[in-house]
């Protein structure tokens, strides 16, 4: 079992599905059903099992993206991706780590599910538009103009300051060290004038409905000592995981010169599962 190619592959079918989906549950689901086509197939006609089993994973993945993306238009408040534990080893693969951040994979929301598809296969694992083409059912003149599009879309909403991996950690490092005094004076210090906070509570937890604007709206509604914080790597990024009252949130981070412009924070129960063992990823 452990020569099967879906075995061999999966961190990277996994990557796939979650980049995708925006979650690490819906990921999984659509493994197994991947691993249940890929049972049936006649093996020696495969001539590129990676290639094969990346087309049977998109096309799953389109098929739960097309059904979910109703769901989430009911969905309580503000829908944000699931974050995912990861060790800090992901981070050493910029482009992986970046393709995974909370950050770009809300801006993927605003896509649609074949534009999405065509983003990450082309955008993230490099698949040739032929390949691209056979896995989401389009010609491939008709998987370029997609291509571009939404290359286009992500570019004017993702953030457009790229900082290092130490300004990253000293930043957050400061940010959490201030959610833990819960001093209003220092959250200040750290959070940009125009921040942004986007809480994700589903209607289970806690957290605002919409997003809250400006340092001083974030700074009062962040500030109360009566919490644990501590620093953990969530999507290939320093991060913060909190603690209230038993309850549990997990926050992370854009950082534009020096200072924390927008705040992800998942209160949300049912995606909170995946905090405790480094999800593996691949590309």
């Amino acid at each position: 079992m452990t020569e099967d190619p879906y075995v061999v592959h999966r961190s990277l079918l996994f990557t796939v599905a979650y980049e995708m989906l925006g979650s690490a549950a819906d990921a999984e689901d659509v493994l197994q059903e991947s691993w249940l086509r890929w049972a049936d197939v006649d093996r020696a006609q495969v001539r590129d099992p990676r290639a094969y089993l990346v087309r049977i994973v998109t096309r799953q993945a389109l098929n739960r993206l097309r059904t979910v993306a109703r769901s989430r238009v009911d969905y309580v408040g503000e829908w944000l991706p699931e974050p995912l534990l990861t060790s800090p080893d992901v981070a050493e693969d910029v482009e992986l780590a970046e393709s995974v951040s909370i950050a770009l994979l809300t801006v993927l929301e605003t896509l649609g599910p074949t534009e999405r598809a065509v983003f990450v296969l082309r955008e993230v694992f490099d698949m040739p538009y032929g390949e691209i083409a056979e896995a989401v059912g389009k010609s491939a003149g008709a998987v370029r103009q997609i291509a571009r599009r939404a290359r286009e879309h992500v570019a004017a909403r993702r953030p457009r300051t790229k900082v290092s991996r130490s300004e990253q950690r000293t930043v957050v490092e400061r940010f959490l060290a201030a959610l833990r005094t819960g001093q209003v004076q220092e959250l200040m210090e750290v959070l940009a004038p125009d921040v942004v906070l986007i809480a994700d509570g589903g209607g289970v937890a806690a957290a605002a409905l919409a997003p809250v604007h400006g340092a001083d709206l974030v700074a009062a509604l962040l500030a109360r000592p009566d919490r644990t914080v501590s620093t953990v790597w969530l999507n290939g990024a320093p991060a913060g995981r909190v603690e209230v009252d038993g309850r549990l949130a997990a926050v992370s981070l854009v950082v534009e010169d020096g200072r924390v412009t927008r705040i992800h924070a998942v209160a949300n129960p049912r995606k909170l599962t995946r905090l405790d063992e480094p999800a593996e990823l691949a590309r």
